[in-house]
């Protein structure tokens, strides 16, 4: 009997390099990895049309298109992490001293509204900094991976011909979230956003996650053990990469790389796989989501990932 083999995306990355290279071996079965170049392309045809068995998904779209009914399900994989103070970047020019100063502003916003690092930049503006973020009218560059998402009245779109960046530097803007722009009068609003970042993770345990894992749901009720060896795959993948980024063997460090460095210490694991161990960060998560109008429903976190893996830490 032949293996099965399941279509995956992901995009490579020291944590799981390991399983995509080959090192880390599937048994029973296959993964035919899809190259996805734009990676929120990939999120996009998942959730809309289910195209693959296996992908990687933004933690903020999945929980979004889990109350809309999409038939997949997350598996405690939390391949991205990042720090998101410094996202949030301002112009010089239009008076704004404090994050308080965004309130009455137009903030833009790259992509849409339920992208998961504006979810947490904002939620830091709220909890760390006392914003209150329906007091700003948030403009999107694109639109929403699911469709049927209706965002709050003060979230517009970009007017038609514009470009995010250059309304910025205009002025247009007086401040954005995920949008790289370098500019002289263009700056980060979090002042030293790296330090702040660690000391969130220090004193508040937040490491913030980004993406994580869904299977279909037809290939979970296919192959209920799927799930859990696919979890398996994933540890020993992160152990490897762990190893070398511990040992220095890393030729060119990201800057992710660096902020997993950075983490370590602070956290004894700066990805670690598993609700319990991710319960705080989760929890955090789903608090801005609702504060933000992302889902309307309050959620359990354990029934947000396939049973076979809610007792699994890795």
């Amino acid at each position: 009997m032949s293996r099965p083999v399941y279509t995956t995306v992901t995009r490579t990355q020291g944590n799981n390099h390991a399983l995509k290279e080959g090192i880390v071996k599937p048994n029973g079965f296959d993964l035919e990895f899809i190259d996805m170049p734009v990676l929120v392309h990939g999120f996009r045809k998942m959730v809309r049309n289910l195209e693959f068995d296996i992908s990687e998904m933004a933690a903020t779209t999945y929980l979004c298109a889990r109350e809309h009914g999409v038939k997949f399900t997350a598996l405690p994989i939390f391949l991205v992490r990042d720090f998101h103070h410094k996202a949030i970047r301002y112009n010089v020019n239009s008076g704004i001293k404090t994050p308080q100063d965004l309130m009455g502003r137009r903030v833009g916003v790259n992509r849409g509204y339920t992208v998961t690092t504006g979810v947490w930049a904002r939620g830091f503006l709220q909890s760390e900094h006392g914003v209150d973020l329906n007091k700003i009218t948030w403009v999107l560059s694109g639109d929403e991976h699911v469709a049927d998402y209706q965002p709050p009245a003060n979230v517009v779109p970009i007017e038609d011909g514009k470009d995010m960046e250059a309304m910025l530097i205009s002025g247009e803007l007086d401040a954005a979230i995920g949008v790289a722009v370098e500019h002289e009068n263009i700056r980060t609003l979090i002042d030293q956003p790296f330090d702040a970042a660690v000391a969130a993770v220090r004193h508040q345990g937040i490491y913030p996650i980004n993406h994580l894992m869904v299977v279909r749901d037809d290939v979970l009720e296919q192959n209920p053990d799927i799930a859990a060896e696919l979890f398996d795959l994933f540890v020993r993948s992160k152990q490897l990469y762990l190893e070398t980024l511990r040992n220095g063997g890393i030729a060119a460090p990201t800057k992710i790389d660096q902020i997993h460095a950075a983490v370590d210490p602070i956290l004894g694991d700066p990805l670690p796989y598993g609700i319990e161990s991710n319960r705080l960060v989760l929890e955090t998560l789903v608090k801005h989501a609702r504060d933000q109008n992302i889902i309307t429903k309050p959620v359990e976190i354990d029934t947000l990932f396939a049973p076979a893996c809610r007792d699994l830490n890795g």
